[in-house]
């Protein structure tokens, strides 16, 4: 399949949990011009988990165009095999019961069903220019000021800072 856009994400967490980010490489080719932005964004209190899932949603959502033909490349296993083999479906038909950020995977699927995406895993760390650039990002957002709140995180595992 020939994609619209290329979609390149990653997610970082300064202890596990703890400060948390997310970078977001979006590409496109429209008459032989490339096209990019970059997405960032830092949090108080995360996890590695829910920042990788987190980047993903946030580039879906930055489409403006339903039914685009996306790529998504991630060095999260956790991420694109839960879509690949198909396990985020199964704990949708059980409602998410006893499944870790279940808020993050809801919204995922509300915008993944909108686009026609495909996943691909690429192996982190590994010169991969545009991952390198997105662990960049996501380092680079958990140090930044002021960080927001992953409300839903703090609530469910009864963080108080």
């Amino acid at each position: 399949m020939n994609y619209d856009v290329h979609i390149y994400t990653d997610g970082a967490a300064k202890g596990n949990p703890g400060k948390g980010g997310y970078g977001v490489v979006m590409e496109s080719v429209k008459e032989g011009k490339t096209y990019r932005k970059e997405f960032f964004e830092g949090f108080r209190l995360t996890t590695n988990n829910r920042m990788e899932l987190l980047a993903v949603i946030v580039g879906l959502e930055k489409l403006k165009n339903p039914n685009t033909k996306v790529l998504v490349v991630s060095d999260s296993k956790y991420v694109v095999d839960s879509v690949l083999k198909k396990w985020v479906f199964g704990w949708e038909k059980k409602k998410f019961i006893d499944r870790k950020n279940s808020d993050l995977w809801k919204r995922l699927l509300v915008i993944y069903r909108k686009q026609q995406v495909d996943f691909k895993w690429i192996k982190g760390h590994n010169n991969h220019p545009q991952n390198e650039r997105c662990d960049e990002l996501a380092v680079m957002a958990t140090q930044s000021t002021p960080l927001s709140i992953d409300a839903f995180y703090e609530k469910e595992e009864g963080k108080v800072l």
